[in-house]
């Protein structure tokens, strides 16, 4: 079973990478770490380089896990939502996790637009999890 996971480095999406490995070892699947950037002036050279690097960490963790994984680091313009849905479904995935963020009670009203655009567009399920 192929699992794609939104990561982004804040605790939602640490939580999203956690809840992932649980899925792929109890699936016996692997994953595909996804990481969605805009890219142009908002994404400078900085915080690209700690994405690099924080990404390289994960890669790191899932092979001493004995996770198989792949990385994709994506800068095509596009938002999180369509990169995740595009991959999940150039692969064939059959499940997609995302973190999501806490929010006061109106923002409880409208969910955040990238998971909620990936949970209306999504073929395949998509587990959402929050940050502990």
């Amino acid at each position: 079973m192929k699992i794609v996971v939104g990561y982004i480095r804040t605790a939602e999406g640490r939580a999203a990478l956690d809840a992932a490995i649980a899925e792929a070892r109890l699936r016996d699947g692997s994953l595909l770490v996804v990481h969605s950037a805009k890219g142009g002036a908002r994404d400078e050279a900085a915080q690209m380089t700690a994405y690099r690097d924080d990404l390289e960490a994960v890669r790191v963790r899932l092979e001493n896990e004995g996770v198989a994984a792949e990385i994709h680091e994506l800068v095509r313009g596009n938002t999180p939502a369509d990169d995740l849905i595009a991959v999940a479904e150039s692969t064939g995935a059959e499940l997609i996790v995302i973190g999501l963020r806490r929010r006061s009670p109106v923002g409880k009203v409208v969910l955040g637009s990238n998971a909620q655009d990936l949970l209306l567009r999504a073929s395949c399920p998509v587990l959402a999890v929050k940050a502990s």
